[in-house]
């Protein structure tokens, strides 16, 4: 009897590491992180100043405080400033993926869906057109063979 060798723990976590998968799902991470120090860049050196030309620069400043007393530590403080610029880089971060990513491909598949289905038809009329001549060569044929099969008898 032989004995089947099944795949080590180590041969399974290479092969698993080596799928396409999880490398271009590990590239994706990386590139991910330097575009969101890119648009934390843009939020806090462009927006953010932008935005506190009403006020501060800081968008974490703004607060409110819901009891009598905000001094330091003390009383409940609601920091919407930081909701509102986190809100902001999220917004931006999904424009440029959507304008720069999103947006340019699916008019790149579209494109070639609109090729493709013209190729078929293409195709089609090709195959129409090659059954067309098969037809009347198969009618000649039997008119050929009918016309020699009556002089025969």
């Amino acid at each position: 009897m032989s004995k089947k060798e099944e795949p080590s723990v180590w041969q399974g976590f290479k092969t698993f590491l080596m799928r396409g998968n999880v490398v271009d799902l590990a590239v994706a991470v990386v590139i991910g992180t330097a575009f969101t120090n890119i648009v934390n860049s843009v939020v806090k050196g462009i927006i953010n100043p932008l935005v506190g030309a009403i006020g501060t620069k800081n968008l974490d400043s703004y607060s409110s405080c819901l009891s009598p007393k905000c001094t330091g530590t003390d009383g409940i403080q609601i920091l919407w400033g930081s909701v509102l610029g986190a809100g902001l880089s999220f917004l931006i971060t999904a424009a440029v993926v959507y304008f720069l990513m999103v947006l340019p491909m699916s008019k790149y598949l579209a494109r070639m869906a609109a090729r493709q289905k013209a190729k078929e038809g293409a195709h089609e009329v090709i195959e129409v057109s090659e059954l067309e001549v098969l037809k009347e060569i198969r009618d000649a044929l039997v008119a050929q063979r009918g016309s020699g099969h009556n002089e025969r008898y």
